[in-house]
């Protein structure tokens, strides 16, 4: 029984009554944690933080400055502006004839006005003046010199009328004196080209107005017109007989 080998029991006996087995497990505690767990530590305790996308704008370079400026830029765009209402008025023939009329009625008022204020000068000048330099001068009685002295004075205010007379009207009727040059153009043109012969007027046919200075209308030019081809009709009928 000695020298026979120990069965399966006997070994689980004596492992049991081994005194390593029942002594028990202490486990000293450290301050620090070995590199290598410290390392497996920090790789289980890391965690994936999501991390928001920037724009992030880079600064040009002088090559794709050069690349840019040779690239035709397109032209800015401008928002229109809106349409402004032109108070302008478009002058008709009427109209036309009718400012021509008012035209020569100041030139006449200024002319009679400016006349009247020469003669009115020039008799002040002749009373407060000494005259007789000049009187002696003239081989004519003095009375009569003066006197044509003085009406030489309203001559110039009446020549001088036409003048102030345009500047008034030109003045009060201004938006419309770049279209009453032309106005002015064309009607001149037309009397040049249908006004009559003046050489073969005589006493029972004179010359119908020949400058055009009566016609103050539409209905008005038509009638000149007939006038210078009654005038025509007389003219051949006279020569034929």
């Amino acid at each position: 029984m000695l020298g026979a080998a120990p069965t399966l029991r006997t070994a689980a006996i004596g492992c049991r009554l081994q005194p390593t087995l029942l002594t028990p497990c202490t486990y000293s505690t450290t301050t620090s944690p070995s590199p290598l767990r410290s390392k497996e530590s920090s790789t289980t305790s890391r965690r994936r933080v999501p991390i928001a996308k920037r724009n992030v704008a880079f600064k040009s370079t002088p090559s794709i400055v050069r690349y840019a400026s040779s690239i035709p830029s397109p032209p800015p765009t401008t928002s229109s502006p809106e349409p402004q209402a032109v108070s302008s008025e478009k002058l008709d023939w009427n109209t036309f004839f009718k400012l021509r009329k008012t035209r020569r009625l100041l030139q006449l008022g200024s002319s009679i006005g400016t006349s009247i204020g020469g003669f009115t000068l020039g008799v002040q000048v002749l009373t407060r003046s000494d005259m007789d330099a000049v009187v002696s001068q003239i081989p004519l009685d003095p009375f009569i010199t003066l006197g044509l002295i003085t009406f030489a004075c309203g001559g110039i205010g009446w020549l001088a009328g036409p003048i102030v007379g345009t500047s008034v009207f030109n003045w009060r009727n201004r938006k419309f004196r770049s279209q009453m040059d032309e106005k002015e153009k064309e009607f001149y043109r037309r009397i040049k080209l249908y006004r009559v012969d003046p050489s073969a007027s005589s006493m029972a046919n004179p010359v119908p107005d020949y400058y055009g200075e009566k016609i103050s209308s539409v209905a008005g030019y038509r009638q000149w017109l007939k006038d210078q081809r009654a005038f025509n009709k007389k003219r051949t009928t006279y020569i034929k007989y």
